[in-house]
């Protein structure tokens, strides 16, 4: 018999960017080992600004849809002359874009997800298109059930098409799915949809020198420093078997 879940609650659906993996420190990173002599915080934080109003000309009909493996190139090429990269050859800018495949966890990411999934379905709910979505969780070893992204549903958080098409993959009631955002805005689109909520403090997602106010807020059912304090809030508990040790042959 399976272990009882909290509040009956059976998948739990993960925004990634900035939630589960760290996008400004590793495009930092990069920048710093491509291109020393840019600012590399500026640079994340200019293109991470861009996100938001890239979603909104699909979202408005601007532009058809388009995925954000896209999105994130038009933002590139708008931004490269701004910091003296214009000169940068198409091989260049392809490899730059993929960055966003390559973004490195957090340190309590893989450990707390390989936790949760020894008793929760795992699924990934993320503006990313599923390709990035793939790569980075083989890059970074995260143990997914499902990838579920917006070009699934064609539609961008907080569109309710996202989050109400979580529940209807997986033939549940929205309740019966939980959110997990390091964004207070992500997670009351979710509620507003029936789902369960959980915030997960990621004080650093804009890099060290801009902290991120992570106070909690009334309305989300659960507020938690890490993956792996999740895990405890939602009855996981430690040295519970994951899924792999769970279905080696017993003699």
């Amino acid at each position: 018999m399976s272990a009882p879940t909290w509040h009956g609650v059976k998948v739990l659906a993960f925004d990634i960017f900035g939630t589960v993996v760290d996008w400004h420190g590793s495009i930092v990173r990069e920048m710093r080992s491509l291109h020393p002599g840019v600012d590399a915080d500026a640079f994340a934080l200019a293109w991470r600004a861009g996100y938001q109003p890239a979603m909104q000309r699909v979202r408005s009909g601007e532009l058809g849809w388009t995925r954000i493996d896209e999105l994130h190139r038009l933002i590139l090429d708008e931004l490269l002359p701004r910091f003296g990269l214009q000169h940068l050859t198409e091989a260049e800018r392809q490899h730059l874009n993929r960055v966003w495949h390559r973004l490195a966890p957090w340190p309590d990411s893989v450990a707390g997800l390989r936790r949760l999934k020894a008793r929760y379905t795992l699924t990934t709910l993320s503006n990313g298109n599923i390709g990035l979505l793939t790569h980075m969780a083989k890059r970074a070893g995260l143990p997914w059930d499902c990838i579920l992204s917006a070009e699934v549903f064609r539609a961008y958080k907080p569109d309710p098409a996202t989050y109400l098409g979580v529940a209807r993959t997986f033939d549940l009631s929205p309740g019966e799915v939980m959110l997990v955002a390091a964004h207070h805005d992500d997670l009351e689109a979710a509620r507003a949809c029936g789902l369960r909520t959980a915030y997960v403090e990621r004080p650093l997602e804009f890099g060290a020198a801009h902290p991120k106010d992570v106070s909690p807020r009334a309305g989300n059912d659960l507020h938690v420093d890490s993956l792996l304090a999740l895990a405890r809030q939602l009855g996981v508990p430690e040295g519970e078997p994951d899924d792999e040790t769970d279905l080696a042959p017993r003699t």
